[in-house]
């Protein structure tokens, strides 16, 4: 069984070494439809400078697509098309890839979500350590508010059955999900703090081999947040080696970000080397003030990890604050009984003078949010869920806690229960030198980390991080083309063939004759990302032209409303 996992994990190799050829069959793709060609085509993207996705330098050429897909890549002037766009002075790429989208639930709100299309994301990765499937009764009560405020009835218990509703509604971009450990270990054990029995962790196997043959891509974990830190290492290394069995991935938001992040890495190596699976860390960062300029040590010991055979890479969305659960800011052991737990022991005098002072306290065994700010005006309150709350969104907690007359860990406290610990936080703790050195690393690809929304309607009222409308016509603005940190090319390939290849996504990810046609137009000089910290609801511009499986979502700058895109199923599924 381990050969197995070992030879699975190893196939991840071979895929990116045939993503990243495709360059080197670029000249007889080219030539797959001469002057002369007959052929007719469904769309003919012309006179645009095509940059592959493989880092190797634009060339010019049409592109003919056919049936959704990348039909034919030369000069196709004297070729039929139902249609042709003009893409003279722009550049034609494959579709980007979000390592991470939270966009499980928001696609059944609104399954356009322009705020992914806009920046020209033609697919996202999903599930960060708790899934939108499996559920059970316990789970389907402790997110019930969750389905109560986007107004969603649930109808699937798994991931065929979620899978399946997505089918049916139709959406805009493609979607793939890992099943999360946490979500897994809900369902057997719950949210208690406690190990698992050996039993448990077969019945917890089980169920990632499930999802895995519904359709994962792997299995994720979300260590920060309870009741996932109640796990162990040899249980993940457990979850991990059954998602290796069926060529899975396993992707991570480590244990630590912060004071412990070098023992957390550690820990994320030992599972991919154990695991004998490839293995993700998720929006990579040196949280914290204390950790500024740690960066160099983190990228030092990843790479010495790649160095000695294990296959490790990351993603970034390269913004100077994170965004979470306010509630991450209590400590792990509040949690212990899930949510109603929580809110009981916020309430409970003693308990709230036991989490005081713990927050005033350096800690090495979680990760103490309260320790990496400079101070609550370094907190900014995101979305809520209550209506009687929405005036504090957008706000720091120095400013909420001022205007009540309180302390701002009370007016945590406060908020937390007042909001039924539904709310959302964006910290400042990061710096500047760390985020871009991160960015720049040839393993590291980009990550939204954050729900497809729009401006309008019941998402229009949430408060985001700005990265969930921006994140990668920032990095062409700030990396590519302001502060010319790494070339358009290399930042195309970090948004395409390399995460396609980091999730064996081998019919994606280049511009290649014969893969899907998930396919991106727009002017390098001009797009741009227009969402802010205080103005986070602003789609970003300058995507001329989005195409999802050969079906334009965005059609001369505008959004068409179409909705071609597919669940994408991982290697391991069965019938």
């Amino acid at each position: 069984m381990a050969g197995r996992a070992w030879r699975a994990a190893c196939s991840l190799a071979v895929l990116s070494a045939a993503l990243v050829a495709s360059a080197a069959t670029s000249a007889a793709d080219r030539g797959a439809a001469p002057a002369s060609s007959a052929s007719s085509f469904d769309l003919i993207i012309e006179h645009g400078h095509v940059i592959d996705g493989t880092g190797a330098p634009w060339y010019a050429a049409d592109v003919g697509i056919r049936g959704g897909r990348i039909a034919a890549i030369g000069r196709l002037e004297r070729s039929a098309a139902k249609r042709r766009i003009d893409a003279t002075g722009r550049v034609v790429a494959p579709g980007f890839i979000d390592m991470l989208g939270q966009s499980e639930l928001t696609l059944l709100v609104d399954p356009r979500v322009p705020s992914k299309v806009f920046q020209g994301i033609t697919t996202e990765i999903t599930g960060e350590g708790e899934s939108v499937a499996p559920v059970n009764d316990a789970i389907a009560h402790e997110n019930a508010k969750a389905y109560e405020h986007y107004g969603i009835k649930r109808d699937w218990s798994d991931f065929a059955g979620y899978f399946a509703r997505l089918e049916r509604r139709g959406i805009g971009i493609n979607i793939a999900s890992y099943v999360g450990a946490t979500t897994v270990r809900e369902m057997v054990i719950g949210y208690g703090d406690r190990a698992a029995t050996p039993g448990e962790l077969e019945q917890m196997q089980g169920l990632v081999a499930q999802a895995m043959r519904q359709g994962a891509v792997g299995v994720s974990s979300a260590l920060e947040y309870a009741p996932a830190p109640y796990a162990s290492t040899e249980e993940l290394i457990a979850l991990a080696r059954t998602a290796a069995e069926y060529g899975g991935i396993y992707a991570t938001h480590m244990r630590s970000e912060q004071e412990a992040i070098m023992t957390a890495i550690e820990e994320t190596i030992r599972i991919g080397r154990d695991a004998h699976i490839p293995v993700e860390i998720w929006h990579l960062k040196a949280g914290g003030v204390k950790n500024f300029g740690l960066m160099p040590e983190i990228v030092a010991r990843i790479e010495r990890a790649r160095a000695s055979g294990v296959d490790i890479a990351a993603d970034t969305y390269a913004y100077p604050a994170w965004f979470n659960d306010l509630s991450a800011f209590i400590p792990p052991w509040a949690h212990d009984g899930g949510k109603s737990k929580l809110i009981e022991r916020l309430k409970d005098p003693a308990a709230r003078e036991r989490i005081k002072r713990e927050l005033a306290a350096p800690a090495s065994d979680w990760d103490n949010e309260w320790q990496s700010v400079p101070g609550p005006e370094a907190i900014q309150i995101a979305t809520v869920a209550n209506p009687k709350l929405l005036d504090v969104q957008g706000k720091s907690l120095a400013d909420i806690a001022k205007a009540r007359g309180t302390d701002p860990m009370d007016a945590l406290f406060d908020i937390l229960i007042e909001d039924d610990a539904q709310t959302s936080v964006a910290v400042f703790g990061m710096s500047e030198p760390d985020i871009e050195l991160a960015a720049v690393q040839p393993w590291v690809s980009f990550c939204n980390d954050s729900s497809g929304t729009t401006p309008e309607g019941l998402l229009g009222k949430e408060f985001p991080h700005p990265r969930a409308y921006g994140t990668f016509p920032r990095v062409l603005r700030k990396y590519v083309r302001e502060e010319r940190r790494m070339r358009l090319e290399e930042a195309i390939r970090k948004f395409t063939s390399l995460p396609a290849s980091r999730l064996r996504l081998a019919d994606r990810g280049v511009i290649k004759t014969g893969l899907w046609a998930d396919i991106v137009v727009f002017d390098p000089q001009t797009i741009t990302d227009r969402a802010t910290f205080s103005a986070p609801n602003q789609l970003s511009v300058g995507m001329q032209w989005v195409l999802v499986n050969g079906v334009p979502v965005i059609n001369a700058g505008a959004a068409t409303g179409l909705l071609p895109g597919h669940v994408l199923r991982g290697g391991g599924v069965r019938p």
